[in-house]
């Protein structure tokens, strides 16, 4: 089989542009160090850098727990372009000290951010040092905030709470919950204790629309009222329903207020009325955070499979199969698609020919999945010539083309070409690029081994703005061209950052130059994807 033609995958991203994204963390099942006392639990999330561990941020410390709840919020930057580790510490700590010490880690937690942001809900257990597997879970929750999330600053008080300690008054603090679909509750607040005190008034606290109420004004927020006990055994006084549209009626001037009831005295007690009344202090609508949220992102990778490379049984050959090492396609491919795989959600392969010879099911699954197919097609095709470009990127283009002109305008699309050289069909390619400006849509060129690569750096346009041969200039610029030799010897995410630096200001570009916002991806309808998982 002579082939001149390219491998085009398809596979569906994520891409953010710094976006903020909120990270809620519960453990299962802490082991009881001290016979005599439970844990008193804390989470330290650390991120790697330049192979280090450095703290971001910790949870409060809930005292005399084994299964805790932490309400405080992990806000972090989500780069789509770094592979972004992360390192969960489950720390007991005690009051005495209130600082971390080795001996108090009761176990830890690794996985990168992408994995979190794409499964929304990640649980793991708890490695102890020397990766033993402890008994205890950790649960890591995201939620993704765009740039339109709205915030609000909330504050309640209380009147005439019910006194559930003999020889004081109660300790009491509130928890806020968003009940979900599936009508699970989604700890979003919880306010600090004020000890002994009927009336208390509790700090305000900022949350963001989504995290409160998923962006819907009308879904119930359960609100439950406790008195603190040190033993972790709190005593419940009471509870109530509420919405946020509810809640921003105060908005207008009008202050709400809420019985808070006790179900089993409701039943038991005849002339029982309420446990206290809950207040809400006062509301305010803040301005949203300034960060760009992600749109869903088609890409699309091109292999050549051209002469130029060599004949992949000869081991000089760009697409030599090693036995014991990746050859430079793979390397490119792996380190390129690393952050694409840690929010891949679904693929299916798209290609001039199928690389598995299985026209009625040409997929593959993931990252892995296109590896294979790469590696097992190559000893049954002959390379041939001559590289022409212009035919992926018009294919995607036509594509990119439909998109642009539906009804919700969701996908971008990204084609990531890898390449060994010099291409025969420039004028067109730059006919192609010029056409492919206008619509949603970015390049992305990896150049494998030593060839000239002046005729990618000319398409990349960072030297000059690029044309077509009839001197039309391209719209904005949507090509990015690395050659990988540069980053032989560097970390595939070294690779990965470089070629994706530039796709997030290009999506904002496109997007922003039609006059569209970015739309959260929880909102887009998984009906209308174009690939089956």
């Amino acid at each position: 089989v002579c082939v001149s033609v390219c491998l085009s995958v398809c596979v569906s991203v994520c891409p953010c542009v710094c976006a903020f994204v909120e990270l809620r963390v519960a453990c299962q099942g802490i082991s009881d160090r001290d016979a005599l006392s439970k844990p008193d639990p804390c989470v330290v999330l650390k991120m790697q850098s330049h192979g280090q561990w450095f703290e971001v941020d910790r949870t409060e410390v809930i005292r005399s727990c084994i299964s805790p709840v932490f309400s405080k919020v992990l806000l972090v930057d989500f780069y789509f372009e770094e592979v972004q580790r992360l390192r969960y510490e489950l720390h007991d700590i005690s009051p005495a000290h209130n600082g971390l010490r080795d001996t108090d880690c009761l176990g830890a937690m690794e996985c990168t951010l992408g994995q979190i942001v794409s499964q929304r809900k990640l649980s793991k257990a708890l490695l102890k040092q020397g990766n033993a597997t402890s008994k205890s879970s950790i649960t890591v929750t995201s939620e993704e905030l765009s740039g339109n999330d709205d915030y609000v600053e909330l504050s309640f008080r209380a009147r005439k709470l019910d006194d559930k300690d003999f020889f004081s008054k109660s300790d009491p603090f509130l928890e806020i919950f968003r009940i979900n679909d599936d009508g699970s509750g989604s700890l979003v607040h919880r306010t600090e204790t004020v000890m002994n005190d009927l009336s208390p008034v509790w700090k305000s606290f900022k949350v963001s629309l989504n995290t409160l109420c998923s962006g819907d004004h009308d879904r119930q927020l359960k609100c439950t009222v406790y008195d603190w006990d040190s033993n972790g055994k709190h005593d419940f006084i009471g509870e109530f329903q509420t919405t946020y549209k509810e809640i921003r009626t105060d908005l207008e001037g009008r202050q709400m207020q809420w019985d808070c009831i006790n179900p089993k005295y409701q039943l038991k007690k005849k002339n029982y009325r309420n446990s206290g009344v809950i207040v809400l202090n006062h509301s305010t609508w803040l301005q949203p955070l300034h960060c760009v949220r992600d749109r869903v992102c088609v890409s699309q990778v091109a292999i050549d499979f051209t002469a130029s490379n060599g004949d992949p049984k000869n081991s000089c050959s760009l697409h030599y199969i090693h036995p014991y090492q990746p050859n430079e396609y793979l390397k490119a491919l792996v380190a390129v698609c690393l952050c694409v795989n840690s929010t891949l959600t679904h693929s299916q392969v798209s290609h001039d020919f199928a690389v598995n010879f299985d026209e009625d099911n040409p997929e593959c699954s993931g990252i892995q999945g296109v590896v294979e197919a790469y590696q097992g097609c190559l000893p049954k095709i002959q390379l041939y010539g001559p590289t022409n470009i212009a035919p992926i990127i018009q294919k995607v283009a036509s594509s990119a083309s439909e998109e642009m002109h539906t009804k919700e305008a969701m996908e971008y699309f990204i084609l990531l070409i890898l390449t060994d050289g010099v291409i025969t069909d420039m004028a067109d390619t730059r006919e192609a690029i010029v056409h492919a400006s206008h619509l949603p849509m970015s390049v992305i060129i990896v150049g494998v081994g030593n060839a000239d690569f002046s005729d990618m750096q000319m398409l990349d346009g960072d030297d000059g703005i690029l044309r077509s041969p009839k001197g039309e200039p391209v719209l904005r610029d949507i090509v990015q061209f690395v050659p990988f030799k540069d980053f032989k010897h560097a970390s595939p995410a070294a690779l990965a950052k470089s070629v994706l630096a530039e796709v997030p200001n290009q999506v904002v570009d496109y997007y922003n130059a039609k006059g569209i916002h970015p739309k959260c991806l929880s909102d887009y309808d998984e009906s209308t994807r174009p690939f089956s998982p």
